[in-house]
C-alpha cells in the first residue's frame, strides 16, 4: 500500500515512517512547511529549517522518498488569523485540534491522496479501528493511545468518518520510551530529540509575544473577587426542570468592578486566559491568584486567592448547536436524549464522568464533580471508554 507520512522532524514520525517501511508498505514522506514569522520565535531558534533537516536525514536514513510542501499561506488564513480573533474576543483557542482538523487532515491529506496514497500516517499517540453495522456499513473508530502519558486523541477530536477512514496511527500502541527505543536501535538523528513545546504552526514562541504582533497592549484593572460573594453566586437554586438547571450551571458569571477591590493593572484582557496565575504580578496573598472571569468591554481581569476559589469552578458547560461534532455519527444524539461518558476540557487532564444532555438549544455535559478553568473557546471531547466519539467548542 502507498502512504503518505507526515514527517514532522520529531522522533514520534521518524518510527510512524519506520514501522510502515517494516510492514512493506510503499512510504512516502511529506514535511509541512507552516506560517513561520522570526520576531516572535525564541532567540537563536529557527524550527522549521532545523526540523527540516532532520526529516530529511530521516528520509535518507530510510531510504525513503522526500518532499517539503509550503503550507504558510494556508496556516496564516485557517488557524493564525483565527488564533488572535478568538483572544480578541476573550476566548481561549486550541490551534492544534484547528491544525488537524484544517490542514494535516484536510489540505495536506487531499495533498497526499493526490500523489497517489491510499492512507495518510502521522505520528500521534492514538489508534483507530473499524467494525461494521448490522447494514454492511464501516464505522471507524478514534481510540486514545495506549501510553496514558502521551495519548493525542483529544487532538484530533475533530476528525469525521472519511478522514478517519483515511488515516494510520502506526506508533498507538506504544508507549513514548518504546518509541525512543526504535528509534536508538536503528540509530535515526531524531533519537533523543526534545517534544516541540511550542505552537502547533510556530514552533518555540513566546505567547504574549506572538499575541502582540496584532494584539495591541491595552492598559486595565485587576479587580479580586472575594470568597463569600463567588460562595453566594455559585449557591443552586430550585429548579423547575433539568434544562433550567443546566442553563443556571453553565451560565458564566458576569461580575463588576464592585463587586470586588482593585489590586493591581494589567496590559489587556486578551493576552489572559481563565485559571490562569502567571504573570499578573499580584503579591501580598498566601496562595496565588487566579483569573476567574474577563470582561472584554470594560479590559476588565476579576482573580480569586487560591486553587481552590470557588468562582473558578462549574459543574456543567454549553456548547451551541453549530459547534457539536460527532466523531461517531451514529450515536448523535436526538432533542431530549441523554448518554453517560467520560469527557476533558483540555489534553492531557484526566477523563471525568460526565453526562450529555441533548436539546434544541445546545448540547450539554454536566460532570460528576467540578471542573476548574473551563475557558470559552476551548474543546471538550467525550469518550465512551476509550473511545473518542464527539466534541464540541465551549460557548
Amino acid at each position: 500500500m502507498k502512504i503518505v507520512v507526515g514527517l514532522s522532524g520529531g522522533v514520534d514520525s521518524s518510527v510512524a515512517a519506520y514501522l510502515l517501511q517494516k510492514q512493506g508498505h510503499d512510504v512516502v514522506a511529506l514535511f509541512m512547511r507552516n506560517w513561520n514569522d522570526a520576531s516572535v520565535t525564541l532567540e537563536d531558534e529557527c524550527p522549521w529549517i532545523e526540523d527540516s533537516n532532520d526529516a530529511l536525514m530521516v528520509a535518507q536514513k530510510l531510504g525513503i522518498p522526500y518532499q517539503v510542501i509550503d503550507m504558510s499561506e494556508l496556516y496564516k488564513e485557517k488557524i493564525v488569523d483565527y488564533m488572535f480573533a478568538e483572544y480578541e474576543k476573550g476566548r481561549t483557542p486550541n490551534p492544534d485540534v484547528l491544525c488537524n482538523r484544517e490542514v494535516k487532515f484536510d489540505v495536506f491529506m487531499k495533498t497526499a491522496l493526490s500523489l497517489g496514497a491510499e492512507k495518510v500516517a502521522t505520528g500521534h499517540y492514538a489508534r483507530v479501528d473499524s467494525t461494521f453495522d448490522e447494514n454492511g456499513k464501516e464505522i471507524f473508530h478514534l481510540l486514545a493511545g495506549k501510553d496514558n502519558n502521551k495519548d493525542q486523541s483529544y487532538f484530533l477530536c475533530q476528525l469525521n468518518q472519511d478522514q478517519l477512514s483515511k488515516s494510520l496511527f502506526p506508533i498507538g500502541e506504544l508507549t513514548k520510551p518504546e518509541v525512543r527505543e526504535i528509534a536508538k536501535e536503528i540509530g535515526l538523528v531524531t533519537a533523543d530529540k526534545k517534544d516541540s513545546q511550542g505552537l502547533c504552526f510556530i514552533g518555540k514562541v513566546s505567547l504574549p509575544t506572538f499575541l502582540q504582533q496584532q494584539l495591541k497592549p491595552k492598559e486595565g484593572e485587576i479587580v479580586e473577587i472575594f470568597n463569600d460573594f463567588a460562595e453566594f453566586h455559585t449557591e443552586k437554586p430550585q429548579f423547575s426542570s433539568k434544562l433550567e438547571e443546566l442553563q443556571f450551571l453553565s451560565k458564566k458569571i458576569k461580575y463588576q468592578k464592585s463587586d470586588g477591590k482593585v489590586i493591581g493593572k494589567h496590559q489587556g484582557a486578551h493576552y489572559f486566559t481563565i485559571g490562569q496565575s502567571k504573570g499578573l504580578g499580584i503579591g501580598g496573598h498566601k496562595e496565588s491568584c487566579f483569573i476567574i472571569s474577563r470582561d472584554m468591554e470594560t479590559n476588565t481581569i476579576f482573580v480569586g486567592e487560591g486553587k481552590n476559589f470557588p468562582g473558578l469552578y462549574q459543574t456543567a458547560l454549553k456548547i451551541e448547536p453549530s459547534e457539536i461534532h460527532w466523531v461517531r455519527e451514529d450515536l448523535r444524539l436526538k432533542n431530549g436524549e441523554s448518554m453517560h461518558v467520560k469527557a476533558r476540557i483540555r489534553y492531557r487532564q484526566t477523563l471525568e464522568d460526565a453526562t450529555l444532555y441533548q436539546f434544541e438549544e445546545g448540547l450539554y455535559i454536566e460532570f460528576a464533580n467540578p471542573q476548574s478553568a473551563v475557558a470559552e473557546g476551548q474543546f471538550a471531547a467525550w469518550y465512551l471508554e476509550d473511545e473518542l466519539i464527539g466534541s464540541g467548542v465551549i460557548s
